[in-house]
């Protein structure tokens, strides 16, 4: 296995512990502060040199609920740090930015037009 392929299954596992650790802080957070109830982390990404963490979240209420609730998150931003170190064996902790994951939003609109698709040739192959 060459040295990129190793190197992209450690930034893989990282992320993924990061993802599972930051998704069970928000979820505390979430019922100490209700204002940030309906949250949802849907991926965690590293950069490429892992000093920035970047979190994506969904909000059903959309973009707009969650520049409402970003604001709040900020304030918490050096106890999630704080928390995700204790939680993690590593040498650095890094930095996080949060982001809305429009992704997931496009995802949906696929998924939706996949299933109308099936629904049409699923009618169109028993009337034939």
């Amino acid at each position: 296995m060459d040295r990129t392929n190793v190197s992209k299954i450690k930034r893989s596992q990282k992320e993924s512990l990061l993802l599972r650790e930051i998704s069970r802080l928000l979820h505390q957070l979430s019922l100490e502060d209700t204002e940030l109830g309906g949250l949802f982390v849907n991926r965690v990404e590293l950069s490429k040199n892992k000093g920035m963490c970047f979190i994506y979240f969904y909000d059903p209420k959309g973009i707009e609920s969650f520049k409402e609730k970003n604001k709040r998150l900020i304030l918490y931003k050096p106890s999630l740090r704080k928390g995700i170190a204790s939680a993690l064996d590593a040498r650095y902790t890094p930095e996080l930015k949060f982001a809305f994951d429009e992704q997931f939003d496009k995802q949906q609109r696929i998924e939706t037009i996949i299933e109308q698709v099936k629904k049409d040739f699923n009618k169109n192959s028993t009337q034939e």
